[in-house]
């Protein structure tokens, strides 16, 4: 039976730098030798294929399901058609296996995460506080108050040597 992946989340508001910290996380990580997932969770309706598209269009009349496949890669758009959104764990176990989980958002699930701070952040109210899971703070701006790590939001090595010691992954990933 194979391990379940690591898990490491990045939490912050809208327009924290949590996407441009998640990309350069795993820039850095892949070129460790690591084989990263990434899971983000969306608040909006969004869609991943263009309206007039086959896949468009098949979802539009009804399709559960819908797998795109070429060559290079594979895409699979589940409709819930009303039912309820899937845990955090139903997603991950839909995975394929991998040495690290990276998820963005899911702010309040259960896993160690960094909490991405920026100025122009929508809302600037620290999550840390609430969150007994946040373990450092990434900020473009000095961070007073806290016992946690803080580091420089583009401090990209640095947070990779910190995810991979907090998910157990340094001693074989680590330069």
């Amino acid at each position: 039976m194979t391990q379940p992946p690591k898990v490491f989340g990045i939490a912050g508001w809208k327009n924290s730098g949590k996407t441009g910290l998640m990309v350069r996380l795993v820039t850095e990580l892949t070129a460790r030798g690591l084989r990263v997932s990434t899971i983000k969770h969306a608040h909006h309706d969004f869609d991943i294929d263009k309206v007039g598209a086959d896949s468009y269009r098949h979802r539009q009349a009804g399709a559960h399901e819908v797998a795109l496949v070429s060559g290079t890669r594979f895409a699979i758009m589940h409709e819930l058609r009303g039912a309820a959104e899937p845990s955090f764990a139903e997603i991950l176990a839909r995975l394929a296996p991998c040495d690290l989980v990276l998820i963005e958002g899911y702010k309040r699930e259960p896993v160690p995460k960094i909490e991405a701070r920026r100025r122009e952040a929508s809302k600037t109210e620290a999550l840390a506080p609430t969150d007994p899971h946040i373990c450092a703070i990434a900020a473009d701006h000095p961070v007073d108050g806290t016992d946690l790590p803080v580091f420089d939001l583009d401090d990209t090595k640095a947070i990779a040597d910190f995810v991979l010691a907090k998910t157990g992954l340094a001693e074989t990933f680590n330069r």
